[in-house]
């Protein structure tokens, strides 16, 4: 079964403490965002700012040029969940094989025009794969439902992988995502932009888990 995700995706420590503390009631496991200003255009707080409650599920997405620059103060986060993309300027795999060591799932994003065949090898190392519909370091984008032909293809690669989704999730398409076999519904503006984020995380799960109609 399909399980949401709150994304936070904060550019100063305030901010990231208020989401916090706004997503903490209800939220079980969460997407925390971190960019550098170079993959990514924008700047979040940065690796040595993050924390989170002890009973959360955390996936760490870093849009970052280098991760094996990052790997380190992330495995010290203990997070459940690391996720690096594959467009990133170095070989993603001695950053992967650090976080498996740790114990620590390895992720890896795919962007909209990334195949996911041309990075098989990535992909048969993770334990999760990101499909990556968003705008790099911003909240929103759309949810393309075109791409979960790549879920398909993400899945002959590697079967037993979690697959998650980022970018335009909200309660018109968290079902037909959930159908689609998408583990992970990663939620940003849906949820943070809402007036009361709590009733809308759980129209998104009462969505998701509805049963198809033929």
């Amino acid at each position: 079964m399909a399980v949401i995700a709150p994304a936070l995706l904060c550019e100063t420590e305030d901010e990231y403490r208020t989401t916090v503390e706004r997503l903490h009631p209800f939220a079980k496991r969460v997407h925390i965002d971190l960019t550098d200003g170079q993959f990514a255009p924008s700047f979040t707080v940065g690796v040595n700012q993050l924390w989170w409650p002890q009973e959360w599920e955390v996936d760490v997405h870093a849009m970052v040029a280098n991760p094996s620059q990052y790997v380190q103060a992330l495995i010290e986060l203990k997070p459940h969940t690391v996720i690096f993309h594959a467009e990133a300027q170095e070989d993603l795999t001695p950053s992967l094989q650090l976080l498996k060591a740790a114990g620590i799932k390895a992720g890896v994003a795919l962007l909209k025009p990334t195949v996911p065949n041309t990075v098989r090898g990535y992909i048969e190392a993770a334990d999760h794969v990101l499909v990556f519909c968003g705008n790099l370091g911003y909240y929103g984008g759309t949810a393309s439902l075109m791409q979960l032909e790549k879920v398909r293809l993400i899945r002959m690669i590697h079967p037993e992988v979690e697959v998650g989704w980022d970018g335009g999730v909200n309660v018109e398409n968290a079902f037909s995502l959930a159908q689609g076999t998408v583990d992970v519904l990663n939620v940003g503006g849906a949820i943070n932009k809402a007036t009361d984020p709590a009733a809308v995380y759980a129209q998104l799960e009462s969505e998701m888990n509805k049963h198809s109609v033929i």
